[in-house]
């Protein structure tokens, strides 16, 4: 996802669940911390990118980065690209939508939709078959815009 991008959805409801979260804390947790790291950061990064941006305020081990990312995920202010192994902030409120990731696979962008039909979709699916997703996130790789156009004229 690109952050230069966003929106002031996003921005708004981040920055109330990042309040939420610290509310009744006097310091920042690792979890804190993380957020703010993956908020600066222009693409997904794996567990041990974030380790190694981190190191020098004092992140030491890689398993206090998945224990925030845990948390992260579990309030919903992060996303685990799965076949990027990576992660990267919500762009806001989901209000019940599948998130969809558009991966470029020149470039490495990636920005996060929301789509109401998508949703439907899986859900008809659901009532048909009986199956019921756990976490249903859709990933599509590919070219974005700005590679498409190199490609093309190239």
């Amino acid at each position: 996802m690109n952050l230069k991008d966003n929106s002031y959805h996003y921005i708004f409801h981040s920055t109330q669940k990042f309040k939420k979260m610290i509310k009744s804390k006097s310091r920042l947790t690792h979890a804190d911390r993380v957020f703010q790291y993956l908020k600066s950061k222009d693409q997904p990064l794996s567990a041990y990118d974030i380790l190694e941006g981190m190191r020098s305020e004092g992140v030491a081990a890689a398993t206090t980065v998945y224990r925030a990312l845990d948390k992260l995920l579990t309030i919903g202010l992060v996303h685990k690209i799965e076949s990027l192994n990576a992660w990267t902030v919500c762009c806001g409120s989901h209000n019940n939508k599948t998130p969809v990731f558009e991966i470029c696979n020149d470039c490495g962008y990636v920005k996060e939709h929301l789509d109401q039909d998508f949703t439907n979709n899986i859900n008809n699916l659901s009532k048909r078959t009986g199956f019921i997703p756990d976490n249903p996130v859709l990933e599509i790789h590919g070219r974005c815009g700005a590679c498409a156009n190199n490609y093309l004229s190239a």
